[in-house]
Order: structure tokens, then C-alpha cells, then sequence
């Protein structure tokens, strides 16, 4: 028996949509990597770019255990001598809470070429509203 190997003309991307509102970071954040990537569904194939849209609305409600609010650093740098910045992800949080589960999905997909193009499908939004009603988004499960 051969194994079937799916082809990139016969894959489907669904709409899903998630709630962030009183979900902690991690967890979301891997749900959401498993739908970007397509692993959920029976017809996964590494090569193959099966993954779905993801809309995450309510980015700013998202919860961090802990102190971890305050002891988590997230790191940057310019690229020049002393361009080392640092933000606690309460800083990130008040200025752009959607890149907190932008970095974190980030770091849970693969590291190889898929990952950008898993990327472009995830729309995070801080309100509860969004802009892809037309697609008729499902919840993720």
C-alpha cells in the first residue's frame, strides 16, 4: 500500500477565530500554531502548505501566569554597538498587545521556510471586532 501524498492544488485553507479574552499565552499560542500549520488535519504533509487562516480577536485580554507580567523580558536589537533593547511584557502589553501572541506563535511554529508563510495567515486584532466577517470564520476548537 503506497502512502498518499497530498498535492498543493488540492488543499483547502479554512477561516477559524479565537477568543483570547482569559486564555494564557502558551496555550493559545499552540492551538494556534497547530492550525497555521495544518497539523490537525488527517491530510498533513510536511511539504505541503495546508495550514489555515487564524483570526485572534480580544489580544489585549490574554493572561500570563504569575509575575510573569513583570519578569518576562522580551528582547530586540538594532543591529548597532549598544542597540540591545529590553521590554517587560507588561511594556509590550500597553503598547502593542497583538505582538505578544505574534512572538509567541512565532517561536512555537517550525524553524524552516514554512514559517513565514504560516505567518501571513494569522490576523491578530486587540478589539473584538475584525475585518473578515466575509470569510465566515468558525471557532477553533
Amino acid at each position: 500500500m503506497r502512502t498518499y501524498q497530498m498535492k498543493t492544488a488540492e488543499t483547502k485553507h479554512d477561516w477559524y477565530i479565537v477568543d483570547a479574552a482569559g486564555h494564557r499565552l502558551g496555550t493559545l499560542a499552540v492551538r494556534i500554531a497547530k492550525a497555521l500549520s495544518g497539523k490537525h488535519k488527517p491530510t498533513w504533509t510536511p511539504h505541503i502548505d495546508d495550514g489555515d487562516f487564524v483570526v485572534v480577536i480580544n489580544a489585549d485580554k490574554v493572561e500570563l501566569g504569575g509575575n510573569k507580567w513583570l519578569q518576562k523580558i522580551y528582547y530586540r536589537h538594532s543591529g548597532y554597538m549598544g542597540g540591545l533593547k529590553t521590554e517587560t511584557a507588561q511594556e509590550v502589553r500597553e503598547k502593542h498587545p497583538e505582538r505578544l501572541i505574534e512572538r509567541a506563535v512565532r517561536g512555537m511554529l517550525a524553524t524552516n521556510r514554512m514559517r513565514d508563510v504560516h505567518l501571513t495567515r494569522l490576523k491578530v486584532y486587540t478589539g473584538s471586532t475584525h475585518e473578515h466577517d466575509a470569510q465566515k470564520p468558525e471557532p477553533l476548537a
